[in-house]
């Protein structure tokens, strides 16, 4: 089931950028809440609230009752605006959701018992390829995160889409291939190592063939002994 937050908000007047800036100046965030046939529903956020829910994780797939004035929509985040220089959140998009809406968003992925990976306890390193996973599923049914069990895996060991079982009703939006989320890579020093052993294993090669050169001299030269002792 998904995981809903409460968050409170008040109520807003006016569109456009004026009123905007407007609330940003009076010290909170503008926000907008949209969908389901009805109307737009204009609000604002106290940053101290919204700036928690951001470093909670996983805000873009957080299901939210936005609680204005004791009445709550429930919500899924859908944009957020930050200041390119301060980084802090301008403004907010929330879509309306019911527990039949079907939302396309992105999981983020947790990785269990790595300690139980004879790979990593080798040396070997986890090379994360999808931190998140695009899926399709149901408004209430968001988990929280898909967890990724590392068990057994060896160092050239992938794990792929196919590996994992995901909640019932959730769909992964890539269905043309059985696309990597992770691999166990070896470790850079051992990688390090097998490319000089390999370069030197080449120039050990290259030192004993001797050039084409100098082995028609050698057959030269036989033959020019040869001549002289016929000669004789």
């Amino acid at each position: 089931m998904s995981i809903i937050v409460t968050i409170p908000a008040k109520p807003r007047t006016g569109t456009g950028k004026g009123p905007a800036r407007a609330t940003r100046r009076s010290g909170r965030v503008p926000a907008v809440v949209y969908g389901a046939k009805k109307d737009p529903n204009l609000i604002s956020l106290d940053p101290r609230d919204l700036m928690r829910a951001l470093r909670a994780g996983s805000f873009m797939a957080t299901v939210f009752d936005v609680d204005v004035d004791g009445k709550a929509e429930r919500v899924l985040p859908r944009d957020v605006q930050f200041d390119p220089l301060s980084d802090a959140p301008l403004h907010v998009d929330f879509l309306r959701v019911s527990p039949t809406t079907t939302v396309t968003v992105d999981i983020p992925v947790a990785f269990l018992n790595e300690e139980a990976s004879p790979g990593l306890k080798r040396g070997g390193l986890l090379n994360v390829v999808r931190h998140d996973i695009e899926a399709h599923c149901r408004a209430d049914a968001i988990p929280h995160h898909i967890e990724i069990d590392l068990t057994g895996l060896d160092i050239g060991d992938s794990v792929h889409i196919s590996m994992i079982t995901l909640p019932e009703g959730m769909r992964p939006t890539i269905t043309d291939r059985d696309f990597t989320i992770a691999t166990i890579a070896a470790p850079t020093v051992v990688q390090e190592e097998a490319a000089e052993e390999a370069a030197e294993a080449a120039a050990e090669g290259e030192e004993g063939e001797a050039p084409e050169g100098e082995e028609e001299a050698e057959g030269e030269d036989k033959d020019k002994a040869g001549e002289k002792s016929t000669e004789k």
